[in-house]
């Protein structure tokens, strides 16, 4: 007899596994293949994300990463490996690549950009979903904002140590993660971090698959199997629970939800620097009305005279004392070596301008 896999289309017999499946079916791998999703941060959960996504057909995936790769981020950036991190890329480049490797059939819009108040409307236009593989919350309520005033859903996940929380927003529907945290995100030097805490790999892949699972729920159509409560997981001690948070929404009087007002889409509670997790490092941005293109080669010709100096049309690496210098055409800029925002605010000044 002949093989029945052998006369099916090559594409179908892709995700034939996955349509199988009778929630998806052919109908809802259909809707899946014809959706766009972004995806901001393509560190530790924007590669189990990004991997899971692209493996089950997604139509397009938009990747924003401001960062770029360093040997401690393989212990839990599946995505990537050591000659990737020699090579010097940027994190969303690096990972188009190896995804496209992967299913070269999906649409990948790989942009090396710090997501702003300035540039996630365009980021959000035309998507289905956004997906949160970021690592702090000015990020994560700025994509609030966004879903809430332009009704996209969107899916938290976060994780330090061994512990990860992650939940659905749906608009109009489920509670808003600033009806869970009505006072705004933590105070910066309040809570544990990556640097300080340390974070264990398995944790991710629980969260990151989380996400993916309720993902393919939306994208497919399955709203009634949508998960929405919040999911604690904290696998050290072994435990998990699911948090119902639907009274909020009535019960708390959400500055986004129920008064539609949008601070972090409007810029007022932006800052221009941020100590990045787990790195030993700041990200320097200038002012709006500052921002201008850099010229990278320009730029190596200067820093020459004071230090090593290695560029790609990407990013530019600029080696002195102790520190290392990352900067991007945006003109923004990692500083490796410190944690303290004076002393890379210094350093910006120093040898890139105020």
């Amino acid at each position: 007899m002949p093989d029945e896999n052998a006369q099916q289309d090559p594409q179908q017999n892709r995700y034939s596994r996955q349509a199988r499946f009778p929630h998806i079916g052919e109908q809802g791998q259909q809707k899946i293949g014809a959706s766009t999703v972004l995806l901001i941060g393509c560190g530790a959960l924007g590669s189990v994300i990004a991997d899971s996504l692209v493996r089950a057909g997604v139509g397009t995936l938009r990747l924003v990463d401001r960062d770029f790769l360093e040997l401690s981020n393989l212990q839990r950036q599946t995505l990537f490996d050591e000659d990737d991190v020699a090579g010097g890329l940027p994190k969303s480049i690096a990972a188009a690549n190896r995804l496209a490797k992967i299913n070269s059939n999906v649409k990948i819009e790989p942009l090396v950009m710090d997501v702003d108040s300035g540039n996630i409307a365009s980021l959000v236009e035309g998507v289905d979903l956004i997906l949160d593989g970021s690592d702090n919350f000015e990020v994560r309520f700025l994509i609030n904002d966004a879903s809430v005033k332009w009704n996209i859903p969107w899916i938290y996940g976060g994780c330090l140590g061994a512990d990860g929380q992650a939940m659905v927003v749906l608009p109009g529907e489920t509670a808003c993660l600033n009806c869970l945290m009505i006072d705004g995100p933590p105070v910066p030097g309040t809570t544990p971090t990556c640097d300080s805490f340390g974070i264990l790999a398995p944790i991710i892949n629980v969260i990151g698959s989380f996400q993916v699972m309720e993902a393919l729920k939306i994208l497919s159509g399955n709203g009634e199997a949508i998960n929405r409560t919040l999911n604690v997981f904290e696998m050290w001690t072994n435990d998990f629970r699911q948090l119902d948070i639907s009274a909020l929404r009535t019960s708390v009087d959400c500055p986004t939800c129920s008064q539609q007002q949008f601070k972090w889409l409007s810029g007022d509670c932006e800052s221009q620097s941020a100590v990045l997790c787990g790195r030993n490092a700041v990200q320097i941005s200038p002012q709006k009305s500052a921002a201008a293109a850099v010229s990278l080669d320009d730029l190596a010709k200067r820093l020459q005279r004071a230090g090593r100096v290695e560029v790609n049309k990407f990013l530019l690496r600029f080696f002195v004392d102790e520190f290392t210098l990352t900067v991007f055409p945006d003109g923004r800029a990692i500083i490796s070596g410190t944690d303290e925002l004076a002393t890379a605010k210094k350093i910006y000044a120093q040898y890139i301008g105020s």
